[in-house]
């Protein structure tokens, strides 16, 4: 179970990993090894599950973002298991949902363009037999975190509450 200090360095750490941890440490009011010990403690639990960097999509040549949502009328896990191999293999794949309702799958695909667009659907409905493919390019980014909220974290203090 985390406590409020676990979530208040969590907190800073999606804001920016790279601050030192002396530094971290001092805006939650720890020394530095206590907090490097607690962040250590993070990772091995799998709360933390990796440090990267975020890059501007349009400075990689990557601006464009497509939702592409799939039908299928195929349900064998031997089917799944095609599927999920064949949807990994794609770098343009950035997210990639399972869903409930109307559309069986969720994609979020980048691209530099439409031409380039069109030439990852080929591929795709080239290794995997698709019932349906509905593909919806975004206009304008209005919000984008990789920030999850940390107010529904339960700490130890909720607990005893």
């Amino acid at each position: 179970m985390l406590d409020e200090m676990d979530v208040k360095i969590l907190r800073l750490l999606q804001q920016d990993c790279t601050r030192p941890v002396a530094e971290i440490g001092k805006e939650v009011g720890l020394s530095t090894t206590p907090c490097w010990r607690r962040m250590q403690k993070l990772e091995e639990a799998g709360v933390i599950q990796r440090r990267v960097a975020l890059l501007a999509a349009a400075k990689v040549n990557a601006g464009v973002t497509v939702f592409v949502s799939i039908k299928t009328d195929q349900h064998s896990l031997e089917w799944l298991e095609k599927f999920h191999a064949a949807v990994v293999d794609f770098p343009e794949v950035v997210e990639f949902y399972r869903m409930s309702g109307d559309i069986d799958y969720l994609l979020r695909v980048v691209v530099p363009d439409i031409a380039a667009y069109d030439v990852f659907y080929k591929k795709l409905i080239s290794r995997i037999e698709i019932a349906k493919v509905s593909s919806a390019f975004a206009m304008e980014q209005i919000k984008y975190t990789t920030e999850l909220p940390l107010t529904f974290v339960a700490t130890a203090r909720d607990a005893k509450t």
